[in-house]
């Protein structure tokens, strides 16, 4: 089932697809881009891109999805599907990855003071702007040091390989009950 509804909604958007690969200025300056691995969905460039997308989500700053779209070019997995994984870091979720990420790091480092009471939490100070924002973050990370590097490193590991895993995990299954589907009725 999700199999058809993902193949349904990219065979809408094949148009697009044709639009923005045969344009002057994506064949003069990217024609990597042109590549049609990179568009169409199968079972092993599925499972590349959900597990760079989760991989590439959680590195800091705006260079996640520059950074997939790099990865993706070169290991040739489905690039849209790649980049909109990536957005499961957003405000919301970012904290609580990032105090995760904390933990799962002080696990491996055994000298890791304990979070001090009020750095577990970031809050951004009152009416500051994205940029003001985007530093007090930086400043916070910078405060929780090497278990939020070392923690990021492993949980952004261990999330790509899990979701890599749950791909062709899901994917073989709803081929075998395809198979079985198809049996019973021939």
């Amino acid at each position: 089932m999700p199999r058809r509804l993902i193949r349904r909604l990219t065979d809408r958007f094949q148009p697009a697809v044709h639009r923005i690969t045969h344009s002057p200025s994506v064949q003069r300056y990217a024609p990597a881009l042109a590549e049609p691995g990179l568009w169409y969905l199968n079972r092993r460039s599925t499972a590349r891109a959900i597990a760079i997308g989760l991989f590439c989500g959680l590195i800091p700053g705006p260079v996640q999805v520059p950074i997939a779209l790099a990865v993706c070019l070169f290991v040739r997995a489905n690039l849209p599907l790649s980049i909109v994984t990536t957005f499961y870091t957003n405000p919301l979720t970012i904290v609580p990855l990032y105090l995760l990420a904390y933990h799962y790091g002080a696990l491996f480092l055994p000298h890791t003071p304990p979070l001090r009471p009020g750095a577990a939490t970031f809050a951004p100070p009152p009416g500051a702007g994205v940029v003001a924002t985007l530093q007090a973050l930086g400043d916070w990370m910078i405060g929780l040091g090497p278990p939020l590097a070392l923690g990021l490193l492993l949980l952004a590991a261990t999330l790509s390989a899990a979701g890599w895993i749950t791909v062709h995990l899901a994917w073989r299954a709803s081929t075998v009950l395809a198979w079985r589907k198809r049996a019973r009725g021939a």
